[in-house]
């Protein structure tokens, strides 16, 4: 977080979202000369100049402000309480712009096509046990928290559900995608073992694909209208939101088609599903992007 000093007129607004959260959401939460005491084992004290830099521009004392520091908050004294963040730590990829993408510093690698970031979250570190909550690296840093030795090891868990997920849409013949492991469908998107079973070994096959859904997607786009994405989106709330228009798949990259480009012809030229293993997909890849 900035070491910028919070100004004094602004002071009582967010001193006045953070006495919000106690009535509104029930957080334990004591504000002070020096910032505001997150009750728990141990307290968190989150400093002003902190709060400030979280809430950014937008009115301390509107809805937006109060999810955003709640949530805040809530990650700050979790982090602290979780003695196993090594344990729960999991790749999480999002599409670029998403309302959950927390920004520029929590991208570890950005896969290829402009339109995919891939970073960390932590499953069960909130109230359900099987979300995988996705934490700015400046709740990390101001709690003292290095992830990078940890990142290695979830870029190989990527890829073991990668080839897992190849294989059941393979035994699946075409089934819609879905999570595997704690990987959703746009994190799939981001291994590249997943991408080159489901497009073959020719690096300039493309497959195409409507993934409206973080959890949802359909690789088999000759029985799915590809306007289906832009209206499954639209209905879908923004958290659990993918992509507003078809994607397109190869190997090395994920790239969104263009407004009025050859989407149904791509489409057309996917190859069918086969049985047999997810290797059985290699050289049997998609359209060629001429």
């Amino acid at each position: 977080m900035p070491g910028v000093s919070t100004p004094a007129s602004r002071r009582p607004a967010l001193r006045r979202c953070a006495l919000a959260l106690t009535v509104l959401h029930g957080l334990e939460l004591v504000p002070g000369d020096d910032g505001v005491e997150v009750e728990g084992t141990p307290p968190v004290l989150v400093p002003w100049d902190e709060i400030d830099a979280v809430v950014g521009p937008i009115d301390p004392e509107s809805p937006h402000a109060r999810r955003r520091l709640g949530s805040w908050f809530a990650m700050r004294r979790a982090v602290v309480e979780r003695y196993d963040l090594d344990d729960r730590a999991r790749p999480v990829a999002l599409p670029r712009g998403h309302v959950l993408h927390p920004g520029a510093d929590w991208v570890r690698h950005r896969v290829p096509g402009g339109v995919v970031d891939l970073g960390l979250g932590f499953v069960g570190l909130l109230d359900d046990p099987d979300e995988v909550v996705v934490v700015p690296t400046g709740v990390l840093t101001a709690s003292r928290i290095d992830p990078t030795p940890w990142w290695p090891k979830q870029l190989r868990y990527l890829d073991r559900m990668g080839a897992m997920a190849a294989a059941r849409f393979v035994a699946d013949r075409g089934a819609p995608l879905r999570p595997i492991g704690d990987c959703d469908v746009v994190t799939l998107l981001a291994s590249p073992v997943f991408r080159a079973s489901i497009c073959g070994a020719d690096a300039a096959a493309l497959r195409s694909a409507a993934v409206p859904m973080r959890r949802r997607g359909w690789l088999d786009l000759t029985r799915v209208d590809p306007a289906f994405a832009m209206a499954a989106a639209a209905a879908t709330d923004p958290v659990e939101r993918g992509f507003d228009r078809v994607v397109l798949i190869s190997p090395h990259e994920v790239a969104l088609a263009l407004d009025g480009g050859r989407v149904t012809h791509w489409s057309l030229h996917d190859p069918p599903p086969r049985s047999g293993s997810a290797a059985g997909l290699r050289g049997h890849g998609g359209g060629s992007r001429r």
